[in-house]
């Protein structure tokens, strides 16, 4: 199921991993000040974690101290954990979830399909927050990458992609972006998905994405923009596996905290202008 701009009306938070975890960090404090003014119960998801009983005790402690009156944990290693009674209900409770890094064919593995899936949707279409770093933060999306080595990606073939859980369309979202390199990574799948607008978050950075479709960033780090819309030519169509890519006319946004971004207007916002947007927004 893919939920559609207009009726979402939950935040999304996608991070990019690395995120500090102390009751100082900017990004989970976002996480936890977005969600709606009624009890603050947040549902921990390890999907794409192999080894959830080692992530899931510092998210309980530090959503704890963030404000959260009640955290629930899902350690989840089998798709039939998805359909479990009481993680239904845990994500029927919660206004805010947040799934964890891992992997994040893992996590559409265990995911995809699921009474569980159907019932975080039902919570963010009630404007619940929904949160995720790393793996977790690049299956937000409807296109979503979860391969491709950085130093080798701009040859056809190298990147690949897949459905993600497609909380929102129109964005493709890359972590640990610069930290690791992975510029060439995300131009890649701009290439192949020009419609699409690339999303490359920082470490221990994050980006919301809001109702109207307003991006806005989270952080001591960047949010990285490639714009693909605006591309005149490639050669990626016509290659062979393996062959370098050419691109021509994809441009690029670096955005810091405060600032934000349209995503249907394409058009960068600094802060007095988010500010605008945003009182727009709520008053729509």
């Amino acid at each position: 199921m893919v939920l559609s701009s207009v009726d979402s009306r939950g935040c999304l938070v996608a991070i990019g991993g690395a995120e500090d975890k102390t009751c100082a960090s900017d990004v989970l404090s976002a996480v936890v000040a977005l969600a709606p003014e009624q009890k603050k119960e947040i549902t921990v998801i390890a999907a794409a974690s192999s080894i959830p009983n080692e992530v899931l005790p510092t998210y309980e402690q530090v959503f704890a101290q963030l404000g959260a009156e009640r955290v629930h944990l899902l350690a989840m290693r089998a798709r039939g954990d998805a359909e479990d009674a009481q993680s239904l209900s845990a994500v029927a409770a919660s206004s805010v979830i947040f799934f964890t890094g891992g992997d994040q064919l893992r996590l559409t593995n265990l995911l995809g399909g699921s009474r569980l899936l159907q019932a975080i949707q039902a919570r963010f279409m009630a404007g619940a927050v929904v949160a995720g770093t790393s793996a977790g933060a690049m299956v937000l999306a409807t296109t979503m990458i979860y391969n491709g080595d950085a130093a080798n990606a701009l040859h056809k073939g190298a990147v690949n992609m897949s459905s993600g859980l497609g909380f929102v369309g129109g964005l493709i979202i890359d972590t640990h972006f610069l930290a690791r390199g992975r510029f060439t990574r995300l131009m890649a799948a701009g290439a192949t998905n020009p419609q699409d607008l690339g999303v490359g978050l920082d470490e221990n950075t994050a980006v919301i994405v809001h109702p109207n479709r307003v991006l806005e960033a989270v952080g001591p780090e960047h949010v990285i923009l490639l714009d693909s819309r605006g591309l005149v030519r490639s050669n990626i169509a016509e290659l062979s596996a393996g062959n370098a890519v050419a691109i021509e006319n994809m441009t690029m946004h670096a955005l810091i905290s405060g600032h934000g971004y349209d995503i249907d207007q394409r058009r960068y916002l600094v802060p007095d202008e988010l500010q605008t947007k945003m009182g727009l927004g709520r008053t729509a």
